[in-house]
């Protein structure tokens, strides 16, 4: 089975209904509060905060086309969809069984500027400069080939536009990092190898004319801006 696979299956356990993931992801029910405090070292207003910066990098009244790769359960961004109307929204995964839930709520709230599209974000299925804001939350600690990851998601990303999101680095916290190793490595949630601060500050910096990393416990949160063209 290749390592694509057995994300696809370990994901598969988190897309149903009121999922364990959701609760966990915006540490709002009691077994979530517990994997944020005795995993991430979070509560509730740590768990807030990261989120809060890594979807910093969207303007208010944002009315450009966004692409969201991995949109996951659509827990996280809905909401934040129903407050853009005007925003062209696409959301993209490679778990369909994530994807289904993510629809299903876009349903819910009666969005009509999103849509969903299964795909690979190491091979993404949108042409060069396509998308004014690409999000990306919780996903880079989970792709296979992290460099055509973030090779894609800055092709596909206009020239002035905005890149942000979130991920787990290593080397803040060694709780966090040992159940990594062993808990979700293992089971598929996550793959190695995996950025530090350090790393990742480097990396966007190299990619992006600007580029700013603040970490909350193990969490790096990110909003870089593409050059313009001639800049």
């Amino acid at each position: 089975m290749s390592r694509r696979d057995e994300i696809k299956n370990a994901y598969k356990t988190l897309g149903g209904e009121r999922t364990f993931y959701d609760g966990m992801i915006t540490c709002s029910t009691l077994p979530g509060r517990a994997v944020c405090a005795l995993v991430w070292n979070m509560g509730k207003v740590k768990n807030n905060g990261y989120l809060e910066k890594a979807l910093s990098g969207i303007p208010e009244a944002f009315s450009g086309r966004l692409l969201e790769v991995p949109v996951g359960t659509g827990v996280l961004t809905m909401p934040v969809y129903q407050a853009l109307p005007r925003a062209d929204v696409t959301c993209l995964d490679y778990s369909p069984d994530m994807m289904a839930r993510a629809r299903r709520r876009a349903g819910e709230r009666g969005l009509r500027n999103v849509c969903f599209r299964q795909g690979d974000v190491e091979a993404l299925p949108f042409a060069d400069n396509s998308f004014d804001l690409v999000l990306s939350l919780n996903g880079f600690h989970a792709f296979p080939d992290k460099e055509a990851a973030f090779r894609e998601t800055f092709r596909v990303l206009k020239p002035g536009g905005v890149f942000c999101g979130c991920f787990y680095v290593k080397g803040e916290n060694r709780r966090t990092d040992w159940f990594v190793e062993r808990l979700y490595v293992p089971r598929g949630f996550f793959t190695p190898p995996f950025e530090t601060a350090a790393s990742l500050r480097s990396r966007l910096s190299a990619l992006y004319a600007s580029a700013r990393v603040e970490t909350v416990e193990s969490m790096a949160c990110f909003t870089c801006r593409k050059a313009d063209e001639g800049g």
